[in-house]
């Protein structure tokens, strides 16, 4: 009974089968399998190759991030200016600005000749200045004069940085130290003068806010006043024979997220201005940066979060001066001409690019074997069973 009921499947086979003895082998035949055989093998590899590729996917969405930090890589090279001309200030459009930034940069001193100094991972001049200060220390009831400066709460300026300080909140520039009994007994100028030649090299980490701002590397140091941010320039920029100049060479300079350690492969830097060269001293070198917010989504699952940007860089003599120019960084006054230095103006972009890592499936890469495998043997078998019938036509003609 059972044997019946699958006999009766046999009308639904699909796969006839022929007997050897009707069967007719030829060399065409051959020939074609061997072609056949070798086309499948190669489409097959190049579907494995395929298979196993792994390509990226770009989309851009809206940035909804908020509140977030960006850190900010930087090593660059200033052979020509000594370290204690160079501080690091940022000011974004938030109003919130950080001068002076020390704990997370490393600055150290150069020879003339570009060699590290050893033992010199700060600047030097405070620890000549302390030095000094030590050797030179004053009665506990000491009350230095302010010289016109405004006195600070205490009311005395007992070092050459109080007098200095006073000076500027005055709306004094204080161009001549060596008529200051505070500067005189710390060395301060004695200290400016042995690095006089001496270069710097600036390598660390900041954080800033992930809104438009201000990144400069530039001399002095800043002060908050009545009348905004006012710079005061060291006596030893003006031009008294020190060959002092902002030419520099930025080995990094990147935008980072958290995770950093992942994205060493993916951050991207300023190669494309590597350096820039000049001989004068009062130069203003501008860096515009438009950055992206960038994700990487991993082919195993990792999110990772970096940043690109664009950069476009502008250049100027400020001690000449434009009139009717008003670059002269974004959120600062720096006077009517501006003060020289590295001013990096960077804007954040509200596009967010997702950059995606995607492999075939598996599913697909079956389905796309059994289509060559299939394919390939049914055009074989169509172009051989056209060349059988063309062949016994022209035998029986003949």
């Amino acid at each position: 009974m059972a044997k019946g009921i699958f006999a009766g499947l046999k009308g639904v086979d699909a796969f006839g089968k022929t007997t050897d003895d009707v069967k007719v082998k030829t060399r065409t035949g051959a020939f074609l399998t061997l072609v056949s055989a070798a086309i499948i093998l190669s489409f097959t590899l190049m579907e494995f190759i395929d298979y196993r590729t792994v390509y990226t996917d770009t989309s851009l969405i809206v940035d909804k991030s908020r509140g977030e930090k960006l850190s900010v890589r930087m090593n660059i090279t200033f052979p020509r200016v000594p370290c204690y001309l160079l501080n690091v200030d940022v000011v974004d459009i938030s109003g919130e600005t950080q001068t002076d930034i020390s704990h997370s940069i490393r600055k150290t001193r150069l020879s003339h000749l570009g060699d590290q100094i050893r033992g010199s991972t700060i600047t030097g001049l405070q620890n000549d200045i302390e030095k000094n200060q030590n050797e030179n220390s004053k009665p506990s009831d000491y009350c230095g004069s302010c010289y016109g400066g405004k006195e600070p709460e205490s009311g005395c300026c007992n070092t050459c940085e109080e007098v200095r300080s006073a000076y500027i909140k005055k709306g004094w520039s204080f161009t001549n130290p060596d008529a200051i009994e505070q500067c005189k007994s710390e060395g301060w100028l004695e200290s400016l003068k042995d690095q006089a030649n001496e270069g710097c090299h600036i390598v660390g980490r900041i954080r800033v806010n992930k809104v438009t701002g201000n990144i400069h590397l530039s001399p002095g140091k800043s002060f908050q006043g009545s009348r905004g941010d006012v710079y005061e320039l060291v006596p030893y920029l003006r031009d008294d024979g020190n060959k002092h100049d902002y030419s520099h060479t930025i080995h990094e300079f990147s935008f980072d997220s958290e995770d950093f350690s992942l994205l060493r492969l993916i951050r991207t830097t300023l190669n494309v201005l590597a350096s820039s060269q000049t001989t004068k001293a009062k130069y203003m070198y501008q860096y515009f940066l438009k950055v992206v917010s960038t994700h990487f989504r991993t082919i195993d699952n990792q999110h990772l979060r970096s940043n690109q940007y664009s950069v476009t860089h502008f250049e100027r003599d400020v001690s000449e001066g434009v009139q009717g120019d008003t670059a002269q960084g974004v959120y600062l006054q720096h006077g009517m001409y501006g003060v020289p230095g590295i001013f990096f103006n960077y804007e954040i972009s509200p596009i967010l690019v997702v950059h995606t890592d995607t492999r075939q499936s598996f599913a697909h890469f079956i389905t796309s074997i059994c289509a060559i495998i299939g394919g390939v043997l049914t055009v074989a078998q169509l172009f051989d069973s056209v060349l059988f019938a063309t062949t016994r036509a022209l035998k029986k003609k003949a």
